[in-house]
Protein backbone atom coordinates (compact mmCIF):
# COMPACT_ATOMS: atom_id res chain seq x y z
CA UNK A 1 0.00 0.00 0.00
CA UNK A 2 1.36 3.41 -0.97
CA UNK A 3 1.53 6.12 1.68
CA UNK A 4 1.89 9.88 1.20
CA UNK A 5 5.56 10.75 0.91
CA UNK A 6 7.65 13.87 0.29
CA UNK A 7 11.13 14.45 -1.20
CA UNK A 8 13.23 17.29 0.19
CA UNK A 9 16.73 18.69 0.63
CA UNK A 10 17.54 20.24 4.02
CA UNK A 11 20.46 21.99 5.70
CA UNK A 12 21.34 21.93 9.40
CA UNK A 13 20.28 25.01 11.35
CA UNK A 14 22.72 26.21 13.97
CA UNK A 15 26.05 24.51 14.48
CA UNK A 16 26.26 20.88 13.56
CA UNK A 17 29.91 19.94 13.63
CA UNK A 18 31.14 19.83 10.03
CA UNK A 19 31.71 16.27 8.92
CA UNK A 20 34.95 15.11 7.38
CA UNK A 21 34.98 13.18 4.11
CA UNK A 22 35.85 10.03 6.05
CA UNK A 23 32.81 10.48 8.31
CA UNK A 24 30.49 11.05 5.36
CA UNK A 25 31.86 7.91 3.66
CA UNK A 26 31.27 5.95 6.84
CA UNK A 27 27.63 7.01 6.86
CA UNK A 28 27.20 6.19 3.21
CA UNK A 29 28.77 2.78 3.64
CA UNK A 30 25.84 0.42 3.21
CA UNK A 31 27.93 -2.67 3.98
CA UNK A 32 27.34 -4.80 7.07
CA UNK A 33 29.68 -2.77 9.24
CA UNK A 34 28.51 0.60 7.94
CA UNK A 35 26.42 3.18 9.75
CA UNK A 36 23.95 3.83 6.94
CA UNK A 37 21.32 1.29 7.98
CA UNK A 38 21.21 2.53 11.58
CA UNK A 39 21.07 6.14 10.38
CA UNK A 40 18.27 5.39 7.88
CA UNK A 41 16.19 3.51 10.47
CA UNK A 42 16.53 6.26 13.11
CA UNK A 43 15.86 9.03 10.56
CA UNK A 44 12.70 7.30 9.33
CA UNK A 45 11.47 6.91 12.92
CA UNK A 46 12.00 10.64 13.59
CA UNK A 47 10.10 11.56 10.39
CA UNK A 48 7.27 9.21 11.39
CA UNK A 49 6.47 11.32 14.48
CA UNK A 50 2.78 11.27 15.38
CA UNK A 51 1.93 8.05 13.54
CA UNK A 52 0.28 5.03 15.20
CA UNK A 53 2.91 2.45 14.23
CA UNK A 54 4.78 0.79 17.12
CA UNK A 55 6.37 -1.98 15.07
CA UNK A 56 9.90 -1.38 13.77
CA UNK A 57 9.58 -4.02 11.05
CA UNK A 58 6.21 -2.67 9.81
CA UNK A 59 7.59 0.88 9.63
CA UNK A 60 10.56 -0.17 7.48
CA UNK A 61 8.30 -2.24 5.21
CA UNK A 62 5.75 0.57 4.83
CA UNK A 63 8.41 3.04 3.63
CA UNK A 64 10.70 0.72 1.67
CA UNK A 65 11.50 3.45 -0.86
CA UNK A 66 12.63 5.86 1.88
CA UNK A 67 16.21 6.97 1.37
CA UNK A 68 18.38 9.57 3.04
CA UNK A 69 21.82 10.62 1.90
CA UNK A 70 24.39 13.18 2.90
CA UNK A 71 25.42 15.65 0.26
CA UNK A 72 28.79 17.18 1.04
CA UNK A 73 29.26 20.79 0.02
CA UNK A 74 32.28 22.96 0.58
CA UNK A 75 30.29 24.98 3.15
CA UNK A 76 29.08 21.89 5.02
CA UNK A 77 26.45 19.24 4.44
CA UNK A 78 22.84 18.83 3.35
CA UNK A 79 20.50 15.89 3.76
CA UNK A 80 18.85 14.64 0.57
CA UNK A 81 15.64 12.87 1.61
CA UNK A 82 13.48 10.74 -0.69
CA UNK A 83 10.13 9.17 0.22
CA UNK A 84 9.77 10.73 3.69
CA UNK A 85 6.42 10.30 5.51
CA UNK A 86 4.23 13.32 4.68
CA UNK A 87 3.21 13.56 8.36
CA UNK A 88 6.57 15.31 9.01
CA UNK A 89 5.65 18.29 6.80
CA UNK A 90 3.30 21.27 6.93
CA UNK A 91 2.48 22.89 3.57
CA UNK A 92 5.47 21.11 2.07
CA UNK A 93 7.90 22.34 4.72
CA UNK A 94 9.43 20.08 7.37
CA UNK A 95 8.25 20.74 10.93
CA UNK A 96 11.06 22.53 12.75
CA UNK A 97 11.23 20.14 15.73
CA UNK A 98 11.50 17.15 13.41
CA UNK A 99 14.21 18.98 11.42
CA UNK A 100 16.20 19.40 14.67
CA UNK A 101 15.66 15.76 15.63
CA UNK A 102 17.03 14.57 12.26
CA UNK A 103 20.31 16.37 12.82
CA UNK A 104 20.45 15.08 16.42
CA UNK A 105 20.26 11.57 14.94
CA UNK A 106 23.10 12.39 12.54
CA UNK A 107 25.19 13.93 15.34
CA UNK A 108 24.82 10.96 17.69
CA UNK A 109 25.22 8.17 15.13
CA UNK A 110 28.45 9.72 13.79
CA UNK A 111 29.83 10.71 17.22
CA UNK A 112 29.14 7.36 18.88
CA UNK A 113 30.78 5.46 16.04
CA UNK A 114 33.84 7.66 15.62
CA UNK A 115 34.48 8.79 19.18
CA UNK A 116 33.18 5.92 21.33
CA UNK A 117 32.64 2.53 19.65
CA UNK A 118 35.78 2.69 17.53
CA UNK A 119 37.86 4.52 20.12
CA UNK A 120 40.37 2.48 22.19
CA UNK A 121 40.23 5.24 24.83
CA UNK A 122 36.92 3.75 26.06
CA UNK A 123 37.19 0.27 27.52
CA UNK A 124 33.59 -0.83 27.00
CA UNK A 125 34.37 -4.10 28.80
CA UNK A 126 34.71 -2.26 32.11
CA UNK A 127 32.20 -0.44 34.29
CA UNK A 128 34.20 2.82 34.37
CA UNK A 129 34.70 2.77 30.60
CA UNK A 130 30.98 2.40 29.92
CA UNK A 131 30.04 5.15 32.41
CA UNK A 132 32.64 7.41 30.79
CA UNK A 133 31.26 6.66 27.32
CA UNK A 134 27.71 7.51 28.44
CA UNK A 135 29.02 10.80 29.86
CA UNK A 136 30.81 11.72 26.62
CA UNK A 137 27.77 10.99 24.42
CA UNK A 138 25.56 13.16 26.67
CA UNK A 139 28.14 15.94 26.85
CA UNK A 140 28.57 15.96 23.07
CA UNK A 141 24.79 16.28 22.73
CA UNK A 142 24.88 19.35 24.99
CA UNK A 143 22.52 17.95 27.64
CA UNK A 144 24.85 18.20 30.64
CA UNK A 145 24.27 21.69 32.06
CA UNK A 146 26.78 22.48 34.82
CA UNK A 147 25.22 25.76 36.04
CA UNK A 148 21.74 24.38 36.83
CA UNK A 149 20.40 23.27 40.20
CA UNK A 150 19.03 19.69 40.18
CA UNK A 151 15.50 19.74 38.74
CA UNK A 152 15.33 16.97 36.11
CA UNK A 153 12.61 14.37 36.64
CA UNK A 154 12.80 11.19 34.57
CA UNK A 155 9.32 9.92 33.64
CA UNK A 156 8.94 6.28 32.65
CA UNK A 157 5.80 4.50 31.48
CA UNK A 158 4.20 2.78 28.53
CA UNK A 159 3.82 3.96 24.95
CA UNK A 160 0.53 2.02 24.84
CA UNK A 161 -1.62 3.54 27.61
CA UNK A 162 -5.30 4.47 27.66
CA UNK A 163 -6.62 8.02 27.45
CA UNK A 164 -7.26 8.29 31.20
CA UNK A 165 -3.68 7.29 32.06
CA UNK A 166 -2.34 9.65 29.41
CA UNK A 167 -4.36 12.58 30.77
CA UNK A 168 -3.17 11.75 34.27
CA UNK A 169 0.48 11.79 33.15
CA UNK A 170 -0.21 15.23 31.66
CA UNK A 171 -1.58 16.49 34.99
CA UNK A 172 1.52 15.22 36.83
CA UNK A 173 3.75 16.95 34.25
CA UNK A 174 1.75 20.15 34.69
CA UNK A 175 2.18 20.12 38.50
CA UNK A 176 5.92 19.47 38.10
CA UNK A 177 6.21 22.24 35.48
CA UNK A 178 4.57 24.72 37.89
CA UNK A 179 7.33 23.83 40.38
CA UNK A 180 10.13 24.54 37.88
CA UNK A 181 10.93 20.86 37.34
CA UNK A 182 12.13 19.77 33.89
CA UNK A 183 11.16 16.50 32.22
CA UNK A 184 13.21 13.66 30.74
CA UNK A 185 11.50 10.67 29.10
CA UNK A 186 12.11 7.92 26.55
CA UNK A 187 10.84 10.54 24.06
CA UNK A 188 7.99 8.53 22.52
CA UNK A 189 4.18 8.68 22.76
CA UNK A 190 1.92 7.79 25.71
CA UNK A 191 3.45 8.23 29.17
CA UNK A 192 6.57 9.71 27.56
CA UNK A 193 4.66 12.49 25.82
CA UNK A 194 2.05 13.27 28.51
CA UNK A 195 4.38 14.64 31.23
CA UNK A 196 6.20 16.81 28.67
CA UNK A 197 2.92 18.19 27.34
CA UNK A 198 1.71 19.02 30.87
CA UNK A 199 5.02 20.58 31.85
CA UNK A 200 4.97 22.94 28.84
CA UNK A 201 1.75 24.49 30.22
CA UNK A 202 3.14 24.65 33.78
CA UNK A 203 6.32 26.30 32.51
CA UNK A 204 4.36 28.75 30.33
CA UNK A 205 2.19 29.81 33.29
CA UNK A 206 5.30 30.46 35.38
CA UNK A 207 6.94 32.25 32.41
CA UNK A 208 9.80 29.75 32.44
CA UNK A 209 11.21 30.02 28.94
CA UNK A 210 14.03 27.51 29.23
CA UNK A 211 11.97 24.40 29.97
CA UNK A 212 13.86 21.22 29.13
CA UNK A 213 12.11 18.27 27.53
CA UNK A 214 14.91 15.77 27.18
CA UNK A 215 14.30 12.58 25.18
CA UNK A 216 16.72 9.65 25.43
CA UNK A 217 16.29 6.74 23.03
CA UNK A 218 18.29 4.05 21.19
CA UNK A 219 18.23 2.66 17.63
CA UNK A 220 16.40 -0.56 18.52
CA UNK A 221 13.34 1.12 20.07
CA UNK A 222 13.12 4.44 18.21
CA UNK A 223 10.84 3.07 15.45
CA UNK A 224 8.31 1.88 18.03
CA UNK A 225 8.62 5.11 19.98
CA UNK A 226 9.12 7.92 17.45
CA UNK A 227 10.32 11.07 19.26
CA UNK A 228 7.33 13.23 20.16
CA UNK A 229 7.47 16.83 18.89
CA UNK A 230 7.76 18.43 22.34
CA UNK A 231 11.25 16.96 22.85
CA UNK A 232 13.68 19.89 22.55
CA UNK A 233 16.83 17.86 23.34
CA UNK A 234 17.13 14.44 21.72
CA UNK A 235 19.91 11.92 22.36
CA UNK A 236 20.32 8.52 20.71
CA UNK A 237 22.34 6.16 22.91
CA UNK A 238 23.96 3.08 21.31
CA UNK A 239 21.85 0.46 23.16
CA UNK A 240 19.17 0.00 25.83
CA UNK A 241 21.69 -0.49 28.64
CA UNK A 242 23.46 2.83 27.96
CA UNK A 243 20.08 4.49 27.52
CA UNK A 244 19.01 3.31 30.99
CA UNK A 245 22.31 4.42 32.51
CA UNK A 246 21.90 7.85 30.88
CA UNK A 247 18.46 8.17 32.54
CA UNK A 248 19.67 7.41 36.06
CA UNK A 249 22.90 9.40 35.86
CA UNK A 250 21.32 12.59 34.45
CA UNK A 251 17.97 12.47 36.28
CA UNK A 252 17.51 13.61 39.88
CA UNK A 253 14.40 11.55 40.55
CA UNK A 254 12.09 9.14 38.69
CA UNK A 255 8.31 8.99 38.30
CA UNK A 256 6.91 5.73 36.90
CA UNK A 257 3.51 5.69 35.16
CA UNK A 258 1.67 2.52 34.09
CA UNK A 259 3.21 0.60 31.20
CA UNK A 260 4.03 -2.84 29.91
CA UNK A 261 7.15 -4.99 29.66
CA UNK A 262 9.43 -2.00 28.95
CA UNK A 263 8.25 -0.22 32.10
CA UNK A 264 8.80 -3.39 34.15
CA UNK A 265 12.32 -3.51 32.67
CA UNK A 266 12.94 0.09 33.78
CA UNK A 267 11.60 -0.56 37.29
CA UNK A 268 13.84 -3.62 37.68
CA UNK A 269 16.82 -1.62 36.41
CA UNK A 270 16.51 1.22 38.93
CA UNK A 271 15.62 -1.12 41.82
CA UNK A 272 18.59 -3.36 41.02
CA UNK A 273 20.89 -0.33 41.19
CA UNK A 274 19.36 1.06 44.39
CA UNK A 275 19.62 -2.39 46.01
CA UNK A 276 23.39 -2.51 45.48
CA UNK A 277 24.98 -2.22 48.95
CA UNK A 278 27.20 0.69 47.78
CA UNK A 279 24.08 2.76 46.96
CA UNK A 280 22.27 2.22 50.26
CA UNK A 281 22.75 5.82 51.45
CA UNK A 282 22.33 7.65 48.14
CA UNK A 283 19.05 9.61 48.00
CA UNK A 284 17.05 8.90 44.84
CA UNK A 285 13.34 9.79 44.86
CA UNK A 286 11.29 7.10 43.09
CA UNK A 287 7.49 7.34 42.81
CA UNK A 288 5.04 5.00 41.06
CA UNK A 289 1.82 6.78 40.13
CA UNK A 290 -1.35 6.58 38.05
CA UNK A 291 -5.05 7.44 38.15
CA UNK A 292 -7.53 5.47 40.29
CA UNK A 293 -8.14 3.11 37.36
CA UNK A 294 -4.45 2.08 37.48
CA UNK A 295 -4.53 1.09 41.19
CA UNK A 296 -4.76 -2.62 40.37
CA UNK A 297 -1.81 -2.27 37.98
CA UNK A 298 0.44 -1.01 40.77
CA UNK A 299 -0.91 -3.61 43.19
CA UNK A 300 0.33 -6.24 40.70
CA UNK A 301 3.72 -4.53 40.22
CA UNK A 302 4.15 -4.16 43.98
CA UNK A 303 3.25 -7.83 44.52
CA UNK A 304 5.68 -8.94 41.81
CA UNK A 305 8.50 -6.94 43.43
CA UNK A 306 7.62 -8.39 46.85
CA UNK A 307 7.60 -11.97 45.50
CA UNK A 308 10.87 -11.67 43.56
CA UNK A 309 13.09 -8.99 45.15
CA UNK A 310 11.54 -8.73 48.62
CA UNK A 311 10.60 -6.00 51.12
CA UNK A 312 13.93 -4.14 50.88
CA UNK A 313 13.19 -3.37 47.22
CA UNK A 314 9.69 -2.20 48.17
CA UNK A 315 11.19 0.27 50.66
CA UNK A 316 12.94 2.17 47.84
CA UNK A 317 9.79 3.59 46.22
CA UNK A 318 6.44 5.19 47.07
CA UNK A 319 3.14 4.49 45.34
CA UNK A 320 0.84 7.51 44.95
CA UNK A 321 -2.56 6.96 43.35
CA UNK A 322 -4.58 9.75 41.76
CA UNK A 323 -2.80 12.76 43.28
CA UNK A 324 -0.68 14.68 40.73
CA UNK A 325 0.04 17.52 43.17
CA UNK A 326 1.41 15.13 45.81
CA UNK A 327 3.63 13.45 43.20
CA UNK A 328 5.10 16.85 42.24
CA UNK A 329 5.66 17.86 45.87
CA UNK A 330 7.26 14.48 46.62
CA UNK A 331 9.64 14.95 43.68
CA UNK A 332 10.44 18.52 44.69
CA UNK A 333 11.29 17.44 48.26
CA UNK A 334 13.24 14.39 47.08
CA UNK A 335 15.31 16.45 44.64
CA UNK A 336 16.05 18.97 47.38
CA UNK A 337 17.55 16.10 49.40
CA UNK A 338 19.55 15.04 46.32
CA UNK A 339 20.92 18.58 45.98
CA UNK A 340 21.96 18.75 49.65
CA UNK A 341 23.59 15.31 49.46
CA UNK A 342 25.56 16.15 46.31
CA UNK A 343 26.53 19.57 47.65
CA UNK A 344 27.85 18.07 50.89
CA UNK A 345 30.12 15.78 48.87
CA UNK A 346 31.00 18.32 46.14
CA UNK A 347 29.44 15.98 43.56
CA UNK A 348 28.29 17.20 40.15
CA UNK A 349 24.61 18.09 39.88
CA UNK A 350 24.43 17.25 36.17
CA UNK A 351 25.81 13.66 36.22
CA UNK A 352 25.53 11.17 39.04
CA UNK A 353 29.06 9.76 39.13
CA UNK A 354 28.54 8.41 42.68
CA UNK A 355 25.91 5.79 41.77
CA UNK A 356 27.41 2.29 41.64
CA UNK A 357 26.14 0.44 38.57
CA UNK A 358 27.16 -3.21 38.41
CA UNK A 359 28.55 -4.55 35.11
CA UNK A 360 25.53 -6.90 34.93
CA UNK A 361 23.36 -3.82 34.30
CA UNK A 362 25.72 -2.36 31.71
CA UNK A 363 26.72 -5.24 29.48
CA UNK A 364 24.56 -5.21 26.32
CA UNK A 365 22.13 -8.15 26.31
CA UNK A 366 21.29 -9.38 22.81
CA UNK A 367 17.85 -11.02 23.25
CA UNK A 368 18.54 -14.17 21.24
CA UNK A 369 16.60 -17.37 21.87
CA UNK A 370 19.67 -18.93 23.48
CA UNK A 371 20.33 -15.96 25.77
CA UNK A 372 16.69 -15.84 26.86
CA UNK A 373 16.75 -19.59 27.63
CA UNK A 374 19.93 -19.24 29.70
CA UNK A 375 18.85 -16.39 31.99
CA UNK A 376 19.76 -16.98 35.64
CA UNK A 377 16.33 -16.56 37.25
CA UNK A 378 16.76 -18.07 40.70
CA UNK A 379 16.73 -16.81 44.29
CA UNK A 380 20.18 -18.15 45.18
CA UNK A 381 22.09 -14.93 44.30
CA UNK A 382 22.39 -11.35 45.59
CA UNK A 383 19.06 -9.58 45.10
CA UNK A 384 20.51 -6.80 42.91
CA UNK A 385 21.85 -9.44 40.48
CA UNK A 386 18.48 -11.20 40.34
CA UNK A 387 17.01 -7.80 39.39
CA UNK A 388 19.60 -7.56 36.57
CA UNK A 389 18.56 -10.96 35.14
CA UNK A 390 14.85 -10.18 35.47
CA UNK A 391 15.44 -6.91 33.63
CA UNK A 392 16.98 -8.87 30.76
CA UNK A 393 13.95 -11.15 30.59
CA UNK A 394 11.60 -8.18 30.19
CA UNK A 395 14.05 -6.57 27.74
CA UNK A 396 13.72 -9.67 25.56
CA UNK A 397 9.93 -9.47 25.65
CA UNK A 398 10.13 -5.80 24.53
CA UNK A 399 12.41 -6.82 21.65
CA UNK A 400 10.03 -9.57 20.56
CA UNK A 401 7.07 -7.19 20.74
CA UNK A 402 8.29 -4.07 18.91
CA UNK A 403 11.94 -4.19 17.81
CA UNK A 404 12.63 -5.10 14.20
CA UNK A 405 15.35 -7.68 14.97
CA UNK A 406 13.34 -9.26 17.78
CA UNK A 407 10.20 -9.56 15.65
CA UNK A 408 12.19 -11.22 12.85
CA UNK A 409 13.82 -13.67 15.32
CA UNK A 410 10.39 -14.67 16.69
CA UNK A 411 9.06 -15.17 13.14
CA UNK A 412 12.03 -17.42 12.37
CA UNK A 413 12.50 -19.44 15.58
CA UNK A 414 9.20 -19.19 17.47
CA UNK A 415 8.62 -18.05 21.06
CA UNK A 416 11.34 -17.02 23.49
CA UNK A 417 11.42 -19.59 26.31
CA UNK A 418 11.95 -18.18 29.81
CA UNK A 419 13.01 -20.69 32.51
CA UNK A 420 13.66 -20.26 36.23
CA UNK A 421 12.64 -21.03 39.80
CA UNK A 422 8.91 -21.61 40.22
CA UNK A 423 8.62 -18.84 42.86
CA UNK A 424 9.94 -16.36 40.27
CA UNK A 425 8.32 -17.74 37.11
CA UNK A 426 4.82 -17.84 38.66
CA UNK A 427 4.72 -14.10 39.51
CA UNK A 428 6.42 -13.21 36.21
CA UNK A 429 3.89 -15.18 34.16
CA UNK A 430 1.01 -13.55 36.10
CA UNK A 431 2.43 -10.05 35.57
CA UNK A 432 2.98 -10.54 31.83
CA UNK A 433 -0.52 -12.04 31.47
CA UNK A 434 -1.98 -8.95 33.17
CA UNK A 435 -0.10 -6.70 30.69
CA UNK A 436 -1.62 -8.68 27.80
CA UNK A 437 -5.13 -8.52 29.32
CA UNK A 438 -4.80 -4.74 29.83
CA UNK A 439 -3.55 -4.17 26.23
CA UNK A 440 -0.19 -2.85 27.43
CA UNK A 441 1.96 -4.81 24.97
CA UNK A 442 0.86 -3.06 21.73
CA UNK A 443 -0.94 0.12 20.75
CA UNK A 444 -4.70 -0.02 21.19
CA UNK A 445 -6.61 -1.78 18.44
CA UNK A 446 -3.71 -4.02 17.44
CA UNK A 447 -4.02 -7.75 18.24
CA UNK A 448 -1.20 -9.06 20.43
CA UNK A 449 0.42 -12.45 19.90
CA UNK A 450 2.79 -13.30 22.80
CA UNK A 451 6.43 -13.62 21.73
CA UNK A 452 7.40 -15.58 24.87
CA UNK A 453 6.54 -18.71 26.83
CA UNK A 454 7.20 -18.86 30.58
CA UNK A 455 8.23 -22.37 31.58
CA UNK A 456 7.74 -23.23 35.27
Amino acid sequence: MEHDVVDTLISPEGQLEILSKAEVNKLLDTSQGGLYNVFRKCALAVLNCGSTIDDGKELLERYQSFDISIVQRERGIKLDIKGAPAIAFVDGKMIKGIHEHLFAVLRDIVFVSNEVTDNPKFDLGKTEGITDAVFHILRNAGVLKPMLNPNLVVCWGGHSINREEYNYSKKVGYEMGLRDLDICTGCGPGAMKGPMKGATIGHAKQRLHRGRYLGITEPGIIAAESPNPIVNELVIMPDIEKRLEAFVRTGHGIVVFPGGAGTAEEILYILGILLHPDNADIPFPLVFTGPETAREYFVQINQFIHDTLGPEAQSRYKIIIDDPELVAREMQAGIKAVREFRKSRSDAYYYNWGLKIDTEFQRPFPPTHENMRNLSLHKNQPVHLLAAHLRRAFSGVVAGNVKEEGIRAIEKYGHFEIHGDKEIMGPMDALLASFVAQHRMKLAGKPYTPCYRVIQ
